[in-house]
């Protein structure tokens, strides 16, 4: 008897815990908590928008990205939203995509870019400010 008494309040306890669980893993908003970006990833599904999948996998291009990347991620000040930029290096010329918090960040961002694509020109930022 005694031996059930504990199942029986272990399994309630684990019961109750997995209910709170539960409910602090629901968004406030009835369960669609859409991404800061969501409407804009819209436009990558445009055939001529320039997507991670269509870099080519030339050397130059995957070496280029990496640049960029590491520039990004190596710079601590820069917010988890402008660390997942999307960078797609084609022919040389760098895409920046993605929300960020700030023009502070945005300007930090393409300085990084063009810094390792070798100039501004070869930039094409199509990065938003979410706050706005």
């Amino acid at each position: 008897m005694k031996y059930t008494l504990r199942l029986f309040a272990f399994i309630f306890f684990l019961s109750t815990l997995g209910v709170v669980w539960a409910q602090q893993e629901q968004p406030a908003n009835g369960g669609q908590a859409p991404a800061d970006n969501t409407k804009i990833n819209q436009r990558d599904r445009n055939s001529n928008e320039p997507t991670a999948d269509q870099q080519k996998e030339n050397s130059s291009d995957r070496a280029l990205a990496q640049q960029v990347r590491r520039a990004l991620v190596k710079d601590k000040s820069l917010s988890s939203y402008a660390h997942n930029i999307k960078v797609i290096a084609q022919d040389g010329v760098v895409t920046l995509k993605g929300p960020v918090h700030s023009d502070q960040e945005k300007q930090a961002i393409e300085a990084k870019a063009a810094e390792a694509a070798g100039g501004a020109d070869k930039i094409k930022s199509e990065i938003d400010v979410a706050n706005k």
